[in-house]
């Protein structure tokens, strides 16, 4: 299999980033999805281009590709999960999200990533669904200019329960924004397996003109609930075999936020199966 395989920080929460990098690297990962976060590269502390540069010296070590990842929960609001968002109603709280997405460009660029991903946020109650998206692309639009003088892309996320949460729904964001080129998509197969009417390889196919970051773990049917594999319904080999066949070549990071009390153990456990081809 030539798919390159990463797991995300988000789920190794317990550890510190460099003990975090050394077991992947040890296990024999290709990469790491790094979210920006208070206990891993907190984009919000002083010295961050030095510790920046620490993390680009390690990997450079330990021979391992990076996409940034900004799914923090709390980094910016301690109140509020994922808050404030592109989306929040005061346009100081957008701004200060779109700054957050600005860092993480430099800090992707610093790093020699692949991309930086990102989402959308829940439409606020109140506003209607027309000038949400009016919003959401306004708010970008700093974010895809940094993005595009940088030369990383920008993968936005189709995420249950946000204004943009389907495939289609990310056509209409490029739609709104006019097909900028710094724009791609981060496609999660549980999301898929989640909310698209077609079945996660086909979703692969669909989107792979824009395929700039893979996230993947096991799901059921309208439930959003990140599970590790063989705890849910996907069927893994054509999903596998669909991205080896458009020729994506970006990390496919593991993406189990709930499961950092037994992280080592899933990383592990994670790699042996997706090695394997997507079987038990």
């Amino acid at each position: 299999m030539s798919l390159r395989l990463g797991y995300g920080t988000n789920g190794l929460t317990d550890l510190r980033l460099d003990d975090a990098l050394a077991l992947l690297a040890d296990l024999g990962y290709d990469g790491v999805g790094l979210t920006l976060d208070h206990m891993h590269l907190d984009p919000m502390a002083p010295g961050l281009a030095a510790r920046t540069r620490h993390v680009a010296r390690r990997l450079d070590r330990l021979g391992l590709d990076v996409t940034v990842e900004t799914g923090a929960r709390y980094v910016l609001d301690p109140r509020r999960k994922h808050g404030p968002s592109l989306l929040d109603p005061d346009p100081a709280q957008r701004a200060a999200r779109a700054d957050l997405l600005v860092r993480a460009v430099r800090v992707a660029a610093d790093l020699g990533a692949n991309a930086v991903h990102c989402f959308s946020g829940i439409r606020p109650e109140g506003t209607d669904p027309d000038t949400a998206w009016k919003t959401l692309a306004h708010t970008l639009g700093p974010v895809l200019d940094a993005a595009d003088s940088a030369g990383v892309p920008l993968a936005v996320e189709p995420e249950p329960g946000h204004l943009l949460a389907t495939l289609d729904d990310f056509h209409r964001l490029r739609t709104e924004l006019g097909s900028p080129r710094s724009l791609g998509i981060t496609l999660d197969i549980g999301h898929c397996q989640c909310l698209e009417p077609r079945p996660p390889a086909d979703c692969v196919r669909a989107v792979a003109p824009w395929l700039r970051h893979v996230q993947i773990e096991d799901m059921r049917r309208g439930v959003h609930e990140h599970l590790p594999f063989g705890d849910g319904e996907i069927d893994f080999p054509p999903v596998l075999a669909a991205l080896d066949e458009v020729g994506y070549r970006g990390l496919t990071v593991v993406e189990l936020p709930r499961h950092s009390h037994a992280g080592p153990e899933q990383a592990a456990r994670s790699l042996r199966f997706l090695r394997d081809g997507g079987t038990p």
